[in-house]
Formats: C-alpha cells, structure tokens, sequence
C-alpha cells in the first residue's frame, strides 16, 4: 500500500526517543489554528511512496538511528493505517522503534472494521504521542474544526492496548493556557497506566509566513508567542491534575 507522503526527515529529534527518519504524511481533517504545516491538509496531495522505498531511505542512516527509529507523523498518519501497517510490517522485521505522531482524530471506536486494522497496527507500534489540542469539547471544535470525543476516546484505547502514550499540548495565549482546563487535562490523562511523558510546547508564530506564502488567512494573527518560561508553570497545573487523578484511584 503506497502512502501519500508530504515529505521525509533524516534526523529528527523532537519526535520521539533519540534521533528519528521521521515520514510526514499528506492529509489531515484537523483545521488547527496554529497549525505550522497547513500545506499537510489536502487528502489528495504529496507524492505516492512505497513502504519498502522510504525504508530503504531509513536503512542509508540506520546508524545513525541506533537509539531512535523511524516516526510517522503529519498530517494525520491515522487516515492512511493500510500504508502505515505495511511500512512498520517491514521496520519490526529489523525490529526498529516506531512511533505515531497522531492528533487521534481518525479513531472512532464504532467502526469495527477500523478498529481491527488498528488492533493490528498497534501490535506494530512502540509509541503514540498524542496530541490533545483541548480537554474540553466546545474550545476544541473553535481550536480545531473538529470534535474532540473520539480522540479522548482513543487514549483510552491505546490504554487498553498497553502501548506506550506520550502527551503533547500546544499552550497558546489566551487559547489553551486557561488553569481550569489544564488541570482538567491532566485529571484525564492520569487515569492511564501507560502514560510515559507529557510535552508541553510553547506556541510560536514561526508558521506565520507559510500562510502568507499559500496566500492563506492565519486565524491567530496577532496572537504573541507564548512566554517558555509560564510554560513551565502551565505544565506543572497539568501534573497537579495528574496527581490529584492518581491520588484518588489509589486511595
């Protein structure tokens, strides 16, 4: 199964554990506000790729690999899982980390025949980081476009499948930095056993000129990049909630 592809990194190194060949898919139905990569969204753009071609891109490099390996992100790699069983098919034979960058918004735990191509997915898969734009519903469909319960949804499930989960958050001024909902936040994700990092990124507008460039509107204009140094502060409201959760399952 070929994969639509926007475009491949040899050497990442915020996407997962130590240096990454990181593939970044074409097509997502997500409408970030600040979204960095809008020229990710068109289903039906990028260059068709065979698994076996960008692992053979992986493999020039492998060294250089040794404590990273290969992470899929995007776009949403999830709107395309026949190509990504096919290409970590062919990195577990070597037995080569593997990693989703995925926002989780393809995940709908209705759809029985997605939900047996996801079960086999995972059994492939080492690491999901996910990124959780808003814990609550009506500030995540003004962020995103989209709705938020079939991603709050997947966490569960990635639970249940026992594979390791990371979680990022974007913490933008005046959008996503609110107390309430960051403790909210981490009260939900600290039901999860297999919960192994929690990222907190700070907004930046260097996504700005793209849009300028794509001749396209930028929803956060204005909008000033967020202080790394309040980040620090924002997280550790995220692990208040976290502890709080924790606190009350075990007592």
């Amino acid at each position: 199964m070929q994969g639509r592809i926007h475009s491949l990194e040899s050497f990442g190194t915020v996407d997962g554990p130590g240096t990454r060949f990181v593939v970044f898919v074409q097509g997502c139905p997500m409408r970030c506000a600040y979204c960095h990569n809008p020229d990710t969204w068109a289903m039906n753009g990028g260059t068709l790729m065979d698994p076996e071609y960008i692992y053979e891109q992986y493999k020039r490099n492998e060294s250089f690999y040794k404590n990273g390996g290969i992470t899929v992100t995007g776009g949403e790699p999830l709107m395309q899982i026949d190509f990504l069983i096919d290409l970590f098919t062919i990195a577990k034979k070597d037995n080569v980390h593997t990693c989703i960058d995925t926002s989780g918004i393809a995940y709908n735990e209705n759809n029985a025949p997605l939900i047996e191509k996801l079960d086999k997915l995972m059994a492939l898969t080492d690491l999901v980081m996910l990124d959780i734009k808003h814990i609550d519903p009506e500030k995540h469909m003004e962020l995103t476009s989209q709705p938020n319960e079939q991603i709050l949804a997947f966490a569960k499930y990635l639970n249940k499948k026992n594979v390791d989960m990371w979680i990022r958050h974007v913490v933008v001024p005046g959008l996503t930095d609110d107390d309430k909902y960051l403790f909210d936040l981490g009260y939900f994700i600290g039901q999860f056993s297999n919960l192994k990092a929690l990222d907190v990124l700070p907004y930046h507008t260097m996504g700005e000129n793209k849009y300028e460039k794509l001749n396209m509107t930028y929803k956060l204009a204005g909008v000033p990049a967020m202080d790394k140094k309040k980040v620090v502060e924002k997280k550790e409201v995220i692990l208040d909630g976290i502890r709080k959760r924790r606190m009350e399952m075990t007592s």
